[in-house]
């Protein structure tokens, strides 16, 4: 087959045309039709560096179209023009693409004598590179295609094989249409009846919404936008509309109140020497717990801490959670691990401060890093995970693997996201919830905060830019799966097992070709 400057020209818009099978579009049949497309352009290159730049063309459409909420992130900065968030996307993107690009250039190179080998090498292929893409340079895991499948009945195979488990399905269901367009209609049709077996295996088990059994909980979600977060005497209207929204009635059960991520704007606690004069001031920890019922209650919010030296100079904050008693108790902290380059800390920062860049998200220095997946105990509730907005995102990251939780808190700040950006957060969200089968709890800001049970279902959620409650049950835990147990290790084996098998059929095709 011949290679045409159109072939190429068409990898761009493939790649735009994928990205709308993501949240909050959702038309996830153009996922595997893209795949399909992909593998018919790679196999009529007719060069690797022509295959290698189809690929990066293909990762750079549908980073460009999925990731265009960071372009928002730039307009809360005043200290930089907003027409430089859509040069980061640009710039992003033509990073993230190296990813695609690889996976195209390992397709061409064992699929030149073998469509079936081609389709193998792809799906490996861009596994592997979505993994690299989730831990190179701190990771950047946003967005896996296996996401895609989030609302179809493949969904409860993440249980088994993970995100990039997912991922590999999406690449093969378009690898079997791509077959069947070659003429390979035979092994189209093994790899379709092996995907519709796999799905039907997954979805067996989680055809039914986990039923909420646990004890009550009310999720907030105050509708404060990014605009307003930082402003002077925002900390009072906090206060305020929490405090509204978080009161309950006399004589109803206990209840566990979740508030989003540094849901005030001050410091609930301060790691250092104390400062120099005490106030009259209430503590905030003591205020926010003047909404709980003594003895019943408990309250679970998104805070910082300063962090200050000897001298009593800013060191930089944390990004925490805490449970705090009516009391004013604070029962014990997670701090946020895995943070976002530019967004909490400015990387290089005496560079990149002198020429005007700054941290996108504003905040009290820069954040300081925590431990890693750890749980916190929650009388009355159990013990509970965290993950804190952007930490959600990693496959395989998420739980401490020697204590499994009873569910998982992800409080977040979506209001500097956009409009496409939420529903993306929630989305791999719910896929943590379908890989370890632990119920996850969001609140956030402006929303989208939800309640997901343990298969990933959205049982109760709260729209886009609008303040309220959810009141739930806290849904039940289901049993240690096989991803939670193994981890990233079984897709990438597969991931691994595809690149053996197409290397094979190559070297088959090598040995033929010259007796």
């Amino acid at each position: 087959m011949t290679f045409r400057t159109s072939h190429l020209l068409a990898a761009f818009p493939l790649g735009l045309a994928s990205a709308l099978a993501f949240e909050p579009v959702g038309l996830w049949p153009l996922m595997p039709l893209a795949f399909a497309a992909l593998a018919m352009l790679i196999s009529r290159s007719g060069s690797m560096g022509r295959a290698l730049l189809t690929g990066w063309l293909f990762g750079a459409g549908q980073f460009m179209l999925g990731l265009n909420w960071i372009a928002t992130a730039f307009t809360y900065q005043a200290a930089m023009p907003a027409w430089l968030g859509w040069l980061a996307v640009f710039l992003l993107s033509l990073y993230l693409a190296v990813y695609p690009a690889l996976a195209a250039g390992l397709a061409w190179r064992f699929g030149q004598r073998s469509p079936l080998a081609l389709a193998f090498a792809l799906t490996g292929g861009w596994a592997l590179g979505e993994w690299l893409r989730a831990t190179m340079f701190t990771g950047f895991a946003w967005n896996p295609v296996g996401v895609s499948l989030l609302d179809t009945f493949w969904r409860g195979t993440a249980a088994g094989i993970g995100t990039y488990g997912l991922s590999m399905l999406v690449v093969a269901l378009g690898g079997a249409l791509f077959l069947a367009f070659a003429k390979a209609r035979r092994s189209a049709a093994v790899i379709a009846v092996a995907l519709l077996g796999l799905g039907l295996l997954g979805w067996l088990p989680s055809a039914a919404p986990q039923v909420a059994g646990g004890k009550a909980i009310r999720v907030v979600q105050p509708n404060i936008g990014q605009e307003d977060k930082w402003r002077e005497g925002l900390e009072e209207e906090a206060f305020r509309r929490l405090t509204s929204l978080s009161t309950l009635k006399p004589g109803a059960d206990p209840t566990l109140l979740l508030w989003p991520e540094v849901a005030v704007p001050v410091a609930f606690q301060l790691e250092g020497p104390p400062p120099p004069r005490r106030t009259a001031e209430l503590p905030p920890a003591k205020r926010a717990g003047q909404v709980l019922r003594p003895g019943s209650d408990l309250l679970v919010t998104g805070a910082f801490t300063l962090v200050v030296d000897g001298q009593a100079n800013l060191v930089g904050s944390t990004n925490s959670v805490m449970p705090i008693t009516a009391d004013g108790r604070i029962l014990g902290r997670y701090d946020k691990a895995h943070l976002v380059p530019y967004g909490e800390y400015l990387p290089m920062r005496p560079i990149l401060s002198a020429i005007g860049l700054s941290q996108l998200a504003p905040g009290v220095g820069d954040t300081l890093s925590g431990p890693g997946p750890r749980n916190l105990a929650l009388p009355g509730w159990g013990t509970m995970g965290l993950q804190i907005c952007y930490e959600i995102i990693f496959s395989g990251q998420v739980i401490d693997p020697d204590h499994r939780p009873d569910f998982l808190f992800n409080p977040s700040n979506d209001a500097w996201f956009g409009s496409w950006g939420p529903p993306q957060h929630l989305a791999q969200a719910r896929l943590r919830a379908a890989e370890e089968r632990i119920p996850v709890i969001r609140s956030t800001p402006t929303g989208i905060s939800a309640v997901v049970d343990a298969n990933g279902t959205v049982l109760a959620s709260l729209p886009w830019r609008t303040a309220g409650v959810i009141d739930a049950r806290l849904p039940l835990p289901g049993p240690p799966t096989s991803f939670s147990r193994f981890g990233n290790l079984i897709p990438l084996g597969l991931a691994f097992l595809l690149l053996l098998f197409a290397v094979g059929m190559d070297a088959r095709g090598r040995y033929r070709r010259h007796i």
